[in-house]
């Protein structure tokens, strides 16, 4: 006669099967699966018994056992054990189990599943996954968990490296502001140019380092009050010294561009590519730059700046774009000089020698001059990097941006609701790690964030307690097609 048994693998799993013995030896009728966790062990339990229950002997268990799993038990809710267990074992692969820090670990699983305040989400682990953390062993373990950045950082590098094939030889960087729910300022929340419209609110500013698929690689923090073309110096320079780089590109934003700071990265054998703010450069440049391109469609060429070789293109479809946004830009201008009002709002506007306000005609010739131009800076020889693939490189700037938005929407970035420090780095750490967990996902799955944990959170474990045995039962939900592939794409067993 069959029966289903339950065995553990060299792994620590256990494996489920359906067997007969035959003179005395173990024959495997069916392997069913294996699972870590008892929901899964019970869903396989369950489909074994299927299984037999199909086969034309006849089956080992009575009609009624429905209702007598039934009778005496009670319904306890439903927890989404999948989820947590997925979550973990995507932790593991990136190496952040070495952190060795269950509570950090569970913070940043709901940060990726339900961005919330850090005491609300020690109540979710405890509905969702029957996970208990005292709220007081939070509050102590505060500073022990800021003190894992550097090795957060470390994990998140050798990731980089091993997993994704990345030499670091070309690094993005770029900044972005994150407010506080208060009024309230000290030396690292302090009020300034916001990227949120929150210029009343205290804040952060933010540097982010990501490779060229935009998995993070580190972050700095810095008071709100910090322009942000001074940060990338101290982040790039920590970064090098701590993970033994050599000479790696940067690529930035026409924010990070002035003549010291390119100096002093090209003084620390770096090499950059960045933006250039074409309309602040002299006339003479913009007209030869303009005459150069010949308003081409796809024309690229080189010229030698003050800030190394500059880079620029034109495209027809830029320069449609650019016209637009100008003409309007002019009407508003017309507007103001006709009423009589200041320019402030409007760059195209200047003061009059004795009164009133005038077009600022040289203003409008160069804006002129530059529609569908877009120029870059570099100090890479041609013979090293082609000027397409200059362009090519410095678009990758999106994948800084995207992170930016995973951060701030998914994750939940901001605002942020702490005001001691070390609890204000111990949040941007968790979000750090949930990023870089997030990219990772999307990276093996080729889908967002958000859709491989809508998948996860479909499946369920319904928990029934039988109140005469004393037992607790788990029912797993069927799981769909969809979250099948994303497991397998994961290289997860289901």
């Amino acid at each position: 006669m069959a029966s289903i048994r339950k065995t553990r693998t060299a792994s620590g799993a256990w494996a489920v099967q359906v067997v007969r013995y035959v003179n005395r030896r173990v024959v495997v009728l069916k392997h069913v699966g294996s699972a870590h966790d008892p929901a899964g062990v019970e869903a396989l339990m369950v489909q074994a018994r299927r299984w037999y229950e199909a086969q034309p002997q006849g089956t080992l268990f009575p009609a009624q056992e429905p209702a007598l799993l039934l009778e005496g038990t009670e319904f306890l809710g439903a927890w989404h054990t999948l989820t947590h267990t997925v979550l973990r074992q995507v932790a593991g692969h990136c190496g952040f189990h070495a952190l060795d820090e269950p509570m950090l670990l569970d913070l940043v699983i709901m940060r990726l599943v339900d961005p919330t305040s850090k005491l609300r989400a020690l109540q979710l682990l405890q509905e969702r996954f029957g996970i208990h953390h005292a709220r007081r062993t939070f509050y102590r373990g505060l500073t022990r968990m800021a003190a894992l950045k550097e090795r957060a950082q470390e994990i998140a590098v050798a990731y980089a490296k091993d997993a994704l094939g990345d030499g670091l030889h070309l690094v993005l960087y770029d900044v972005t502001t994150l407010y506080f729910e208060t009024f309230e300022a000290d030396e690292l929340r302090v009020p300034g140019f916001s990227k949120d419209n929150m210029a009343q609110q205290p804040q952060v500013v933010v540097g982010l380092l990501v490779t060229r698929e935009g998995f993070p690689l580190g972050f700095e923090v810095f008071p709100g009050n910090t322009f942000e073309g001074k940060t990338m110096l101290p982040v790039l320079d920590a970064f090098i010294a701590k993970h033994n780089v050599h000479t790696p590109t940067v690529v930035a934003d026409a924010a990070m561009l002035s003549q010291k700071l390119l100096k002093e990265v090209t003084r620390r054998k770096m090499s950059y590519i960045v933006a250039a703010r074409l309309a602040g450069s002299a006339q003479a440049v913009v007209e030869q730059v303009s005459t150069a391109l010949g308003q081409q469609d796809g024309r690229i060429i080189r010229l030698s700046g003050p800030h190394g070789d500059m880079v620029c293109s034109f495209s027809l479809k830029r320069y449609r774009k650019d016209k637009r946004t100008l003409e309007k830009a002019l009407e508003k201008a017309r507007q103001l000089v006709d009423r009589g009002e200041p320019g402030k709002r409007s760059r195209f506007v200047k003061a009059m020698k004795k009164e009133g306000y005038e077009l600022d005609q040289d203003r409008i010739k160069r804006a002129q001059l530059l529609l569908g131009v877009k120029g870059y800076c570099t100090n890479i020889p041609e013979a090293q990097l082609d000027n397409a693939s200059v362009i090519a490189r410095y678009h990758d700037l999106w994948h800084v941006e995207k992170a930016f938005r995973m951060a701030k929407s998914d994750l939940a970035t901001r605002p942020i609701f702490h005001f001691d420090q070390t609890a204000i780095r111990v949040h941007l750490l968790i979000c750090f790690i949930a990023l870089a967990m997030g990219r990772a996902i999307e990276l093996r799955t080729g889908r967002s964030l958000r859709q491989t944990v809508d998948a996860l959170w479909a499946v369920t474990d319904a928990r029934l307690h039988h109140h005469l045995t004393g037992r607790t039962a788990f029912i797993r939900s069927p799981m769909p097609d969809t979250t099948r592939k994303i497991l397998a794409a994961l290289g997860l067993s289901y």
